[in-house]
């Protein structure tokens, strides 16, 4: 993109955020001397929220304020129910990448298996027609039984989400390699594990990486529900934490910040995506 284009891009996004918060601020303002709550929220935050002169949802100055303090100090530890948000992150980002590297170990493998041979890949397509579908979150409580750990199982659920789109992608890659590059290999009686890293594994990465970003994504999103189930630790549990103490600010640097990780998530998988890009 050339310089003035970016120059243009960046200063429709400032406008964007500049509306987005001005409508927020209008919509957190007193209507009639009242606050903007309904009854139910009224009655739940107490009486004193419905008859404050702000509404009980923060302003942009509120959340503004409420982002400093949190993020002055991130890593403070006030009791097992209280500590700071990056300690929260780390727990969460920490599951996520054990879970989804336990999940490269088994998919990649597999997938070349399944990607090089029609048998394997007709063995193995109905159990994985038939698992894909299922919602990781389904497989928490049968984890909880069996594995007694809220922690190793939130683990295991990123395992489980994180698994079909590498397997299936680095299928599809290896599948897809060109029959020329093969033969070529083949002719000069290249032997199979050479040929699976040094002609087909280049060829397939492509693919392989868009398979990797997709189950990051996938990872990040399901591990704050998952963690909002089991408790603990985690910025899952943390958000759940502050809606019970009905502190709905950090409840939002919290969304924040989940997506502001995913977004530097992505960012690491596209950059790595890029690099292995097969260029003709």
């Amino acid at each position: 993109m050339a310089r003035p284009e970016k120059l243009r891009a960046l200063l429709l996004s400032l406008l964007i955020l500049v509306v987005l918060l001005a409508v927020w601020q209008i919509a957190t303002q007193p209507v009639g001397g009242s606050a903007v709550v309904d009854d139910d929220y009224a009655k739940l935050v107490g009486a004193a929220a419905a008859s404050g002169q702000k509404s009980a949802f923060p302003t942009p100055m509120d959340f503004g304020r409420k982002l400093v303090e949190q993020l002055s100090n991130p890593f403070y530890v006030n009791g097992p129910n209280d500590k700071g948000i990056g300690i929260q992150l780390a727990w969460s980002i920490g599951r996520v990448a054990l879970g989804f590297s336990l999940a490269a170990l088994v998919a990649i493998p597999l997938g070349f298996l399944i990607g090089m041979s029609r048998t394997v890949f007709d063995a193995l397509d109905p159990f994985i027609q038939i698992l894909k579908p299922i919602s990781p979150l389904a497989w928490m409580p049968l984890a909880l039984f069996t594995l007694k750990d809220s922690g190793i199982s939130a683990i295991f659920v990123i395992f489980v989400c994180s698994i079909w789109p590498m397997l299936i992608n680095t299928a599809f890659g290896v599948a897809a390699v060109r029959k020329e590059w093969l033969d070529v290999a083949r002719t000069l009686e290249v032997k199979p594990l050479r040929r699976a890293l040094l002609v087909i594994l280049p060829a397939a990465a492509p693919t392989i990486m868009t398979g990797m970003r997709i189950s990051i994504g996938i990872a990040w999103l399901v591990i704050v529900a998952a963690e909002m189930l089991v408790g603990g630790t985690g910025i899952g549990y943390f958000v759940w934490n502050e809606w019970n103490n009905l502190s709905i600010s950090n409840i939002l640097v919290a969304v924040l910040m989940i997506g502001v990780i995913g977004m530097l998530l992505d960012l690491c998988f596209a950059r790595l995506q890029k690099a292995v890009t097969y260029r003709d």
